[in-house]
C-alpha cells in the first residue's frame, strides 16, 4: 500500500478540547493503539492515528513475534513519517486545532517518534512511553539526546527501569539533554517496569506504573493544550 496515509480518528462526545497524535507501536496500529485514541476520545481530545506502516501492507502484528516487526520497521524513514504525520496535522487543522493545541503521544517506536517530532514541529505538547534511539537514533533521526536541547514542546518520557532495549543511564542522559532545552520537560522512571508496561495485552504490563503514567499523560497534555 503505497497510496495516502491511513488514518484511524476518534472524536470526542462534546466539543474537542484539542486534539493528540497517537504514534504506533514497532506491532502495527492494532486494538491496543485503537483503545489509547478511544480513551484520549473519552478525555476530551480528538485523536488521530496515522498507520505508518501502511507502505508494507499496514499489518497488525502478533507482540510474540519479533522477527515480523523487523522487516516493516527497516522501510520506515523520517521522510516518510514526517509525511504522515502532516496528514494526522491536517485533519486536526481542518477541525479548527491548531499546533498550539495539539499533542502526541507514541509507544515504543512511537515514543522515539513523538520525541523527534518534538523537536522538530512547533506542537503544544509530546509524551512518549519507552521511545528508543536515545543514543543511537533510529529511522534517520538523530540521536534523541542530541534532539533533546531542540525540543519546541514541552515532553514528557515515561521509562521502566526494568526495560531490557532502553538503560536506565541512557533514560538519565535523555533527561539532562532535554533540561536544556527551552521547554518544560519531565522524565519519570518505573522501578518495577519493563517495555510495553503500558500494554494490557503485552506479558510486560504493570498495572500500577500505566495507571499512573496514563494519568500523567492526561494531566501533561490539560496543562499544556487545554488553555
Amino acid at each position: 500500500m503505497t497510496g495516502p496515509t491511513p488514518v484511524s480518528t476518534h472524536q470526542p462526545t462534546t466539543p474537542a478540547t484539542g486534539g493528540v497524535i497517537v504514534v504506533q507501536e514497532a506491532f502495527g496500529v492494532n486494538e491496543h493503539i485503537e483503545d489509547i485514541g478511544r480513551r484520549l476520545a473519552a478525555a476530551g481530545w480528538l485523536a488521530v492515528i496515522p498507520h505508518l506502516f501502511h507502505r508494507t501492507g499496514d499489518p497488525q502484528l502478533d507482540y510474540d513475534d519479533i522477527q515480523a516487526v523487523i522487516p516493516h520497521m527497516a522501510e520506515l524513514s523520517a521522510e516518510g513519517i514526517a509525511a504522515d504525520l502532516d496528514v494526522a496535522e491536517a485533519i486536526l487543522t481542518e477541525a479548527g486545532i491548531s499546533p498550539a493545541r495539539t499533542g502526541a503521544v507514541g509507544f515504543c517506536m512511537g515514543g522515539t517518534v513523538a520525541f523527534a517530532t518534538a523537536a522538530t514541529r512547533p506542537l503544544g505538547a509530546a509524551v512518549s512511553f519507552y521511545g528508543g534511539g536515545i543514543t543511537t537514533g533510529r529511522f534517520g533521526y538523530e540521536p534523541l539526546v542530541d534532539l533533546a536541547p531542540k525540543l519546541q514542546a514541552p515532553w514528557l518520557g515515561l521509562f521502566g527501569d526494568e526495560d531490557k532495549g532502553i538503560p536506565v543511564e541512557d533514560v538519565e542522559l535523555l533527561r539532562a539533554a532535554a533540561a536544556t532545552s527551552a521547554k518544560e520537560t519531565e522524565v519519570v522512571r518505573y522501578a518495577d517496569a519493563g517495555h510495553g508496561f503500558n500494554c494490557d495485552r503485552r506479558s510486560s504490563y504493570h498495572e500500577a506504573s500505566a495507571t499512573d503514567a496514563w494519568g500523567r499523560t492526561l494531566a501533561w497534555f490539560d496543562r499544556h493544550l487545554g488553555g
